[in-house]
Order: structure tokens, then C-alpha cells, then sequence
């Protein structure tokens, strides 16, 4: 396994626009699917590719298409944010759901909904959540990937803490993870700091 922070100017900027407090929920949102597309590109660097033959206006030559079929999973609901900027990229992707939610007392995961592709255990499947935080949603999603047979799983997130790594190492060592920024650490509730905020109230504005 493999942590790779995607320490790009273009997702640096926007992951600031997105820290800050005076960020609106439109803002929020462009900025989210923007840097989730961004990071798309270095998350399927090792996509397989087949050859065939094209055509173009003067010869005939060596092609290439996607040899892989992917699918995104979010985690429910903040993950949802990442979804479009991914499929602008990947837009024969298949699209599953895994419902998680961190109990505020224990902080521990909750599953609540699971909806995903038939073929899903053919599929290189991304994970993606914007804050990997305790790391509990994010090995319960995987978990739950795992019972349907899935092999080949990446984990995608914006703002990782040092706890939520060190747990998803332990328990899943095989899947990469891609982040934006790895962040100082969790405080006593729990929470990234500096982190974003509560991701999922910044993008649906419910708070």
C-alpha cells in the first residue's frame, strides 16, 4: 500500500478556498468536484489500457482505450460531492453507494445503506470521501466492498488525519490512498484540524 499526497498548486489553491470559513455552499461545491477531478488524474495513472487500430486523417496507428472497468463508490453523504468531477473523466463509470455514518458518542461507523452495481467485483472501484478522519467509515466501506468479492480497491479523500491513515494501513494494507493534504491530527471530538468542517453540511448547506 502506498500513501500518496497530491501536492499540486492547482488542488492547493482550491483546497484553501475550500478551508475557509467565508467560503459559500456554491463555492464549496465547484471547488470539491474540481479538486476530485484533479485528483483523478494521478489516482488512475495505472488504469490498464488495450491497444487497436485507428485511423486518422493520414495513417493508420497504434491506439489505446481503457482497458479496465471502473467503478466510484462514495461514501454517504459528504462523498457525494466528488462524484461528478470524477465521472467528467470517467464517464462510463458505474456508480455505487455505501451509506456510514460516524455515531457521535462512540465514533464508531454505522452502516445504514448499500447500493452497487451488479458487476461491482469486476470493477476497479474507488473509494471516495472528503475527510478520512478516524478512519472507521472508510474500513467499514471497505469491508462491506470486500464481502461482494471486490478486489482491486483505491481510497480517494481531500483531507486525511494521521489517525484515519495509520487505521486504514492496519486494517486494509493493499489499498492506496490518494489525498490532497495530510492534515495535523483530530480533536477531541473527533474532527480534522484544520480540516474543512463538517464537509457534508458545507455541501448540501444544512447548517
Amino acid at each position: 500500500m502506498a500513501v500518496i499526497e497530491i501536492n499540486h498548486p492547482l488542488i492547493q489553491h482550491k483546497l484553501t478556498i475550500l478551508r475557509s470559513v467565508e467560503t459559500d455552499t456554491k463555492s464549496f461545491r465547484e471547488n470539491l468536484n474540481e479538486i476530485a477531478k484533479l485528483m483523478t488524474y494521478e489516482a488512475t495513472k495505472g488504469l490498464k489500457v488495450d491497444e487497436y487500430e485507428v485511423t486518422t486523417p493520414l495513417m493508420k496507428m497504434k491506439g489505446y482505450t481503457l482497458g479496465e472497468k471502473v467503478a466510484i463508490v462514495p461514501i454517504l453523504r459528504a462523498g457525494l460531492g466528488m462524484v461528478d468531477g470524477i465521472l467528467d473523466l470517467l464517464p462510463t463509470a458505474k456508480v455505487g453507494h455505501i451509506g456510514v455514518y460516524r455515531d457521535e458518542k462512540t465514533l464508531e461507523p454505522v452502516y445504514y445503506y448499500c447500493k452497487l452495481p451488479e458487476d461491482i467485483s469486476l470493477r476497479k472501484v474507488i473509494v471516495i470521501d472528503p475527510m478520512l478522519a478516524t478512519g472507521g467509515s472508510a474500513v467499514a466501506a471497505i469491508n462491506y466492498l470486500r464481502e461482494f468479492k471486490v478486489k482491486d480497491i483505491i481510497f480517494m479523500c481531500l483531507v486525511a488525519a494521521p489517525e484515519g491513515l495509520s487505521k486504514l494501513l492496519n486494517k486494509h494494507p493493499e489499498v492506496d490512498i490518494y489525498t490532497a493534504k495530510i492534515d495535523q491530527g483530530l480533536n477531541e471530538n473527533g474532527y480534522i484540524y484544520p480540516g474543512l468542517g463538517d464537509c457534508g453540511d458545507r455541501i448540501f448547506g444544512t447548517k
